[in-house]
């Protein structure tokens, strides 16, 4: 084997290194994303947010309560997601908004899919920086509830959708 990929298992195959990795379960290995494209992220997301409106309407008072409009910009895959505490019930929709966000929360889709499973705390994620906030940052906590109960309903969506 040559070029990164074997300088990268070299690296990882040593005791000081592979300890360290277990010890810091923020951090992980993932060569390739979990989602394959945007529409993949999409329709996840849609079904999530869409049966949290359905199945508990209150999941999403926080948000509604702090009159947010939220703009979740994802990365590997590309893609926005805009919730929007607006409007009562809480909306939410796909791809840029013409309305100013708020917030602006910028993120791996695979750190999303870690925080939905509940394997990363969003507190854990922001220290680790890897989530940045444009914005009051004291009002990305106001996510928790909402990302709380999305961990019911994600592990099931997945199912469905093969992923899992």
């Amino acid at each position: 084997m040559t070029g990164w990929r074997s300088a990268a298992l070299f690296y990882l195959d040593n005791d000081i290194t592979r300890n360290w990795f277990f010890t810091n379960p923020v951090l992980t290995v993932n060569l390739m994303p979990f989602f394959r494209n945007t529409k993949q992220l999409y329709v996840c997301s849609e079904q999530l947010f869409y049966r949290i409106h359905e199945e508990d309407p209150k999941a999403g008072n926080a948000l509604t309560a702090s009159k947010l409009l939220i703009q979740l910009h994802l990365t590997e895959p590309d893609g926005v997601v805009v919730l929007n505490g607006r409007s009562k019930p809480m909306r939410f929709h796909f791809g840029t908004n013409s309305e100013k966000p708020d917030l602006t929360v910028t993120l791996t889709a695979d750190t999303l899919h870690q925080i939905l499973l509940g394997e990363l705390g969003l507190r854990q994620a922001m220290s680790a920086k890897l989530i940045t906030v444009d914005g009051p940052v004291i009002k990305a906590m106001m996510l928790a509830p909402l990302f709380q109960h999305s961990q019911q309903i994600y592990p099931q969506i997945l199912r469905e959708q093969g992923l899992a």
